[in-house]
């Protein structure tokens, strides 16, 4: 067993101080490092993943809105340091992935049922996006949509962190993926995530989808996007098909005329991962028992943009922010 490491009493992390722009709200500040309490470890931090509620929180717009000043971050990577009163699951030395807000630091204290466990050869700048991506989307394809083998699945934002999540996914449970990004040069990333066709969101989506699928439409729809993104879904959504609504990056939230969707006989279904964390956190094990799974036989390999030392971590979120990377911007913190 691993002896217990020297805990130092101080850390860096990275604290918006000021609402705005993460260039601007976020400032590098030494503070103490957290004791794991009951119920929690403590994690020597290896790798944040960037992710678009980071830029949220930095603004004071995500739907959580700490006190300043607050520590972003909401997924991570690293090693176990320290356990609090009550874990078992978890011990000293164990690789993980975990997320909570906060994590943007030398050091994260994170509820145990937030932490899993992953093995030696997945490394910590993959891994730091495994949680919010992959989890988002095995929920959305499997749990919600109940995607089938053969059926088309329509994905908005395909080459973006949680959209090329959803193409591999999708991919790996033979569905017939149709990706949407927003250029030619972001194709090539849907294309390797293992969409069958790409289109580019300057095309007409709807007559394009239904070209590609025999008239058909898609069974089921990925949406992060919304605005128009959701109004080309309701119109080649398949007969029982599915939206699965996952987020608004064009920042419009789309209407839904209801009765188009009785008439079409098709469903819209929301996915706020985190609510499965807090309330159904076995089902959450469970995804991420599969997801190791797949990505030990290959079926799944998170897609990084580039990497940022620590103390560019604002770089990174505003690189996010900017919409021009493709899959996940990943921090480096340590090892």
């Amino acid at each position: 067993m691993p002896s217990t490491p020297e805990i130092p009493s101080s850390m860096l992390a990275w604290q918006v101080t000021r609402l705005g722009e993460p260039a601007e709200a976020l400032t590098q500040q030494t503070v103490p490092t957290p004791a794991p309490g009951e119920g929690e470890v403590l994690i020597r931090v290896a790798a944040v993943a960037a992710n678009f509620p980071d830029v949220l929180l930095a603004r004071g717009e995500y739907q959580v809105k700490p006190d300043l000043p607050f520590t972003p971050g909401i997924e991570c990577s690293g090693t176990v340091v320290g356990v609090g009163a009550g874990v078992t699951a978890h011990a000293i030395g164990d690789r993980v992935v975990a997320g909570k807000i906060g994590v943007l630091a030398e050091y994260a204290a994170v509820d145990a049922a937030a932490v899993h466990g992953i093995p030696d050869a997945f490394d910590f700048v993959a891994a730091a996006g495994l949680n919010i991506a992959y989890q988002t989307s095995w929920f959305a394809l499997h749990r919600r949509a109940r995607l089938q083998a053969g059926e088309w699945l329509l994905v908005h934002a395909a080459a973006g962190g949680v959209g090329a999540a959803a193409v591999q996914l999708g991919a790996a449970a033979g569905a017939r993926v149709i990706g949407v990004v927003g250029s030619e040069g972001k194709a090539e990333t849907a294309r390797a995530a293992g969409a069958e066709h790409v289109l580019l969101r300057s095309d007409d989506i709807v007559a394009e989808v239904r070209r590609l699928t025999g008239g058909h439409g898609a069974d089921v729809v990925f949406d992060p996007v919304g605005g128009d993104a959701f109004a080309a879904s309701t119109r080649v959504v398949a007969f029982e098909g599915r939206i699965i609504v996952v987020g608004f990056a064009s920042g419009e939230i789309p209407q839904l005329a209801v009765n188009h969707a009785l008439v079409k006989n098709y469903a819209v279904l929301g996915l706020y991962w985190g609510l499965y964390q807090e309330r159904r956190p076995h089902l959450v094990d469970e995804a991420h028992d599969d997801l190791i799974r797949l990505f030990e036989e290959g079926g799944i390999s998170p897609v990084v943009d580039h990497v940022v030392p620590f103390a560019e971590a604002p770089a990174a979120i505003t690189a996010l922010a900017s919409g021009a990377t493709v899959g996940r911007v990943v921090i480096e913190v340590g090892s």
